[in-house]
C-alpha cells in the first residue's frame, strides 16, 4: 500500500496548530548547548504521549524509533538539533524567550517541533507503512565538539543502522512553502583560531623602547589573508575572519600583548590541514622577525558537509512531488558550518533548507540575530515533507 502525499498533507494540516504551540513553548524556554535538560524532558514527554519508544544519548539527546506495522527491515534517520544561542531576543513577542540572554536564534525550535510533528504523522500512519524511522533529537550543535560527534561515538548510527539520514534547517532567505537542495559539497568545515602576540609594552611616546604587539599583529592579520588570496586554490572557497581583537592599552600606552579570536573555513580536508600549518608558520615567523612571540592555536571543528548525490536527488524529487517543482530551489555553497557534517561523513546524508521567510510580514531577519523569527506556517512543510521523504524512501 503506497501512502499518498495527500494523506501526509492532510495530517500536517491537522497537527499544525499543535506543532505551532510546541514551537512557541520551545522558543520561550531556550537552553544553551549541552544544557538542554528541560528541552530534553519536554521531548521525552511528547514521545511518551504517543507511546513511541526512545532512549537518551549524549546526556540530553533523545533517540526515538517509529516502526511500521507492516513487514520491512529498512531504516532511515531524521535529525533535529535542540540547542539555542547566547543572544538576547528583541522585546515585544508574546512567545519571546523567558531565559535572559538565551534565544532560539537559529531555528532549532522549528527543527525540533517539526520532528515532533513527523512523530505524530508516523504514529498515525503506523499501521500502513513498513520499515523504521529513527528520530534523532540532538544536543549541542552550536558548540564544539558538536553533539553530532558525541552521538555518533555513542552509537546513534547503529542498532538499528539507518541506510541514510535526512536533516533540514530553516532558511530565512527562502519564502515559506519552498525548500532548497544542493548535491555534493554544501557547507564548510569550521575551525576556531586563537592567537596571542606578545611584545613589550611601554609609553606610546617612546616606540623605540617597545616591541609593539599592535603593529606586529596588524602585519600578521594582513599577511594571513594571503592564505586565502594567494595560497588557496580558487576552486576551493576559503574564508579567514578575525572577530575578536583585544589590546588593553590606552591612547599613550602600548600593551604587552594582543589577543585574537577568529575562524577558518573551507571545503577540502587536505587543504584545510595545509592551511593550518601555513597560518601558524607565517604568524610565528612574522612575530619572531620583529622580536615578538606568537602563540597560535587551531581548534579543529566540524568537517565540511557533503550531501550524497543519490540520496539528495531522490529527496529533491520527492520534494518536487510533494510541494510542486516550482517550490524547490537550488542552493549555493554555504560557508557556514553545521555539525550535521559528521553524519554526512559517516553515511549517506541529505541536508536541505526549509524556507521560513514571509517578506510581506517582514519575517526576513538572518539567523544568529536578536530579531530572527520564522513564519510558523513553514512548520506545515517542515513536518510534512520530512515525513513524506522518510516514508517514500522506506518504499511506502
Amino acid at each position: 500500500m503506497t501512502i499518498s502525499k495527500e494523506q501526509v498533507q492532510q495530517l500536517s494540516e491537522e497537527f499544525l496548530n499543535d506543532i505551532i504551540a510546541i514551537r512557541r513553548h520551545l522558543h520561550q524556554h531556550p537552553e544553551l548547548s549541552f544544557e538542554e535538560y528541560n528541552t530534553s524532558a519536554f521531548i521525552q514527554d511528547q514521545l511518551r504521549q504517543l507511546d513511541i519508544p526512545f532512549t537518551t544519548m549524549a546526556n540530553t539527546g533523545v533517540v526515538a524509533l517509529v516502526k511500521g506495522d507492516l513487514p520491512g527491515e529498512e531504516v532511515i534517520a531524521l535529525r533535529a538539533d535542540i540547542d539555542a544561542l547566547p543572544i538576547q531576543e528583541v522585546e515585544g513577542r508574546a512567545y519571546g524567550s523567558s531565559n535572559q540572554g538565551v534565544m532560539h536564534a537559529c531555528g532549532h525550535d522549528a527543527h525540533t517541533s517539526s520532528l515532533l510533528g513527523v512523530a505524530r504523522i508516523l504514529h498515525r500512519l503506523k499501521s500502513t507503512f513498513s520499515g523504521t524511522v529513527k528520530l534523532i533529537f540532538q544536543p549541542g550543535e552550536e558548540r564544539l565538539p558538536g553533539g553530532a560527534s558525541l552521538m555518533i561515538k555513542e552509537g546513534v548510527l547503529h542498532n538499528p543502522e539507518p541506510k541514510s539520514i535526512i536533516g533540514q534547517h530553516v532558511m530565512p532567505f527562502i519564502e515559506t512553502g519552498k525548500v532548497g537542495f544542493r548535491e555534493g559539497k554544501y557547507m564548510a568545515s569550521c575551525d576556531e583560531l586563537f592567537m596571542t602576540v606578545r611584545g613589550r609594552g611601554g609609553h606610546g611616546a617612546h616606540p623605540h623602547q617597545n616591541i609593539d604587539p599592535i603593529v606586529i599583529t596588524a602585519h600578521i592579520i594582513t599577511a594571513l589573508q594571503q592564505v586565502v588570496s594567494r595560497m588557496a586554490d580558487p576552486r576551493t572557497p576559503t574564508v579567514l575572519s578575525w572577530g575578536k581583537v583585544q589590546a588593553n592599552g590606552a591612547t599613550n600606552i602600548v600593551p604587552n600583548e594582543v589577543y585574537l579570536e577568529g575562524t577558518f573555513r573551507t571545503f577540502d580536508e587536505k587543504w584545510r590541514a595545509e592551511a593550518h600549518e601555513k597560518m601558524i608558520k607565517m604568524a610565528v615567523g612574522i612575530a619572531e622577525s620583529m622580536d615578538a612571540v606568537c602563540d597560535f592555536e587551531v581548534r579543529k571543528g566540524y568537517p565540511f558537509l557533503i550531501n550524497d548525490e543519490l540520496t539528495t536527488r531522490q529527496a529533491r524529487l520527492l520534494a518536487e512531488d510533494y510541494l510542486g517543482k516550482e517550490n524547490v530551489v537550488d542552493l549555493d555553497l554555504w560557508p557556514a558550518a553545521e555539525d550535521f557534517s559528521y553524519y554526512s561523513q559517516e553515511t549517506d546524508a541529505c541536508f536541505y533548507r526549509l524556507g521560513t521567510a514571509n517578506t510581506s510580514r517582514g519575517i526576513t531577519s538572518a539567523v544568529h540575530t536578536p530579531t530572527f523569527d520564522i513564519d510558523e506556517q513553514s512548520l506545515r512543510t517542515g513536518m510534512g515533507l520530512m515525513a513524506y521523504i522518510a516514508l517514500r524512501k522506506l518504499g511506502n
